[in-house]
């Protein structure tokens, strides 16, 4: 119930005790909570006070809205740490999701001047495009589109792709990934992305670039993937 007499603002103490009503399973992901009316009688506030609690929590990622239906718990954002370097298969396992992908595109080609540059190759270099549909639990997370030098995989295939890369080059390869920069921008997911996604047009997405390299100093990989921004938040810690 809400505390009239608090200086916090009602709409908040609304929201804070939805979040605490989900966090014990009152209220499930993919669950209808109460509509505007029965929560106003059962807080004794105005509907335009659970509203404005409502479309926060929305906005927040907390709940979504159908039209015509009502208002639903959403799925719990994935959170990924920006320190250290994993690969998608390697965090699902370390939050008991299961990892799976959609290969979409595997083929070999010549590296565009971008990608050549970035890789560090000469020209007519090729590289091996590789685009997948990345998946939690079955539920699509991210579309991935990763550019690998042909020359430092010459015997790259299909099902390699499949799994995990970092798996097959550090223990088949014997090669170790040392690093990467990473570059994290807000956008809206394009007409194929939105399908690939199964997210509605022009739907928040998370765009990230990751350039790795190899302990020597060899370029690896350049992949540029598209991520659901309501399943997936990026979280740091900072130290002064």
């Amino acid at each position: 119930m809400v505390d009239k007499r608090s200086p916090m603002p009602m709409y908040y103490q609304i929201e804070e005790d939805l979040k605490q009503r989900m966090d014990t399973g009152e209220f499930r992901a993919g669950e209808m909570i109460p509509s505007e009316r029965e929560l106003s009688e059962h807080y004794d506030v105005s509907r335009m006070t659970v509203r404005q609690a409502m479309t926060n929590m929305v906005n927040d990622g907390y709940l979504y809205r159908e039209k015509g239906k009502g208002t639903f718990v959403a799925e719990q954002k994935i959170e990924q740490p920006l320190q250290g370097m994993t690969s998608f298969t390697e965090d699902m396992k370390q939050r008991g999701m299961e990892a799976s992908s959609r290969l979409i595109a595997f083929e070999r080609q010549p590296a565009t001047k971008e990608i050549a540059g970035k890789l560090a190759l000469g020209e007519d270099a090729d590289v091996f495009l590789v685009q997948r549909i990345r998946y939690a639990d079955k539920k699509p997370m991210a579309v991935e589109t990763t550019y690998l030098p042909a020359s430092l995989l010459p015997e790259l295939t299909e099902e390699i792709v499949q799994g995990s890369l970092y798996e097959y080059v550090e223990n088949e390869l014997n090669r170790t990934i040392e690093k990467a920069t990473q570059m994290i921008e807000a956008t809206v997911a394009d007409d194929h992305q939105s399908k690939l996604l199964d997210v509605p047009e022009h739907s928040a997405v998370l765009l990230i670039e990751r350039n790795s390299v190899l302990t020597d100093g060899t370029p690896f990989e350049v992949v540029k993937s598209a991520y659901r921004a309501d399943r997936y938040k990026f979280i740091s810690d900072i130290y002064r």
